[in-house]
């Protein structure tokens, strides 16, 4: 075969490689940031949830579901004052909610209920109109609807069986939104980019996407996490299309080489650009292990003695005679670094100490961040 031909066989393999390792890294605007003011609202309330089969609070335990009760039934008309209630149908339960952007009246979202007293089941249970308010004590949504339990409890004389978490439900399109967040977009003659990883290098790289787009400086970096953009004329009074062909751009983020390590689990996570120096690792385990194996001793027969008990320990040490040192090469890759510390045999529990070990000798040329 001709030598010339395989050389530039191998040569489009490599850049056709390259090309794909790009094309999965990069990442769509939208994918990556977020506009200001296009956000979800959180939404709470406190309501009562009513018509459970036995399973509701325990109105002598919960003071709150009790008077909450008498409220709701003196607004209907009813005096319960000098009556002892003493039912076990009503539950009190806080109702939350996400309020989508640019929510309008008569739109319906899905709301979350709780239960907040003793309550061991809402199965069953149908939640009465409750007000959800936002972070400015607004009512934007009412919620109400029979609550849909994925758990179960089933009790008996001498066994229980709990499945899933019943005290907790949902009402599909369970809230009725009746405010609107006054946020005019078409209004804006600027607008901002919150970068969801801040970094100073993707949030220029965003800009300079945005600024090639348009043919003009309208996009500028302000902080590793922000990026602004003024309203260039041709989109003037149109600013959904120029969000539009934003969001739809293609930017390689860049991140900083970082080692998560969670020690109550054992698990390790490294990035692509974690880069370590020539160092030299060694691993072995001093094992001590001690059984006590007590004897008895009795007399002969007919002999003036005693029956005592003789202490029998057996101590073994291990110190792990085939543990070597194994140098790691510098500016190996994070799968060469990972192989290399398998291939000495050590679990995640032991890797952990030794890259905080390479760390604090300066050769891991990443941060560590422990969660």
């Amino acid at each position: 075969m001709n030598t010339g031909l395989v050389l530039r066989f191998f040569a489009l393999v490599l850049c056709v490689t390259i090309l794909t390792s790009a094309a999965l890294a990069a990442s769509r605007i939208k994918d990556i940031a977020d506009f200001e003011g296009i956000r979800e609202n959180q939404l709470i309330g406190y309501g009562l949830v009513v018509g459970l089969n036995g399973t509701g609070d325990s109105l002598r335990n919960t003071p709150f579901t009790q008077q909450s009760l008498q409220a709701m039934l003196e607004r209907l008309g009813v005096n319960t004052r000098d009556v002892d209630l003493n039912t076990n149908t009503v539950a009190a339960v806080m109702v939350t909610a996400n309020l989508p952007p640019f929510a309008t009246q008569g739109t319906r979202i899905d709301v979350s209920v709780s239960a907040l007293g003793n309550s061991s089941s809402l199965q069953g249970g149908t939640l009465l109109v409750t007000p959800l308010v936002g972070a400015d004590g607004e009512v934007y949504s009412i919620a109400q609807g029979s609550v849909a339990v994925a758990g179960f409890s089933a009790q008996a004389d001498a066994a229980s069986v709990v499945r899933g978490v019943p005290t907790s439900g949902r009402i599909a399109n369970g809230g009725l939104v009746e405010r609107e967040v006054d946020f005019k977009l078409a209004s804006l003659t600027s607008l901002r980019l919150a970068l969801r990883n801040p970094d100073l290098t993707t949030a220029r790289r965003v800009a300079l996407s945005i600024n090639e787009l348009i043919g003009m400086p309208t996009a500028e970096p302000m902080d590793p996490g922000t990026v602004r953009i003024e309203l260039p004329r041709d989109y003037s009074g149109n600013i959904v299309d120029l969000l539009t062909d934003i969001e739809q751009l293609i930017v390689e983020p860049d991140l900083p080489a970082k080692v998560v390590i969670d020690e109550n689990s054992g698990i390790i996570v490294m990035g692509q650009d974690v880069k370590v120096s020539t160092v030299a690792v060694a691993q072995g385990n001093l094992t001590v292990t001690i059984a006590e194996t007590p004897q008895v001793s009795q007399p002969l027969p007919f002999a003036n003695g005693q029956t005592v008990q003789l202490p029998r320990s057996e101590l073994l040490v291990n110190d792990d005679p085939d543990a070597k040192l194994a140098i790691v090469p510098g500016t190996v890759t994070l799968k060469q670094l990972v192989d290399g510390l398998n291939a000495l045999g050590i679990g995640p529990r032991d890797m952990i100490s030794i890259l905080q070990a390479i760390k604090a000798s300066g050769a891991l040329q990443a941060e560590i961040e422990v969660l």
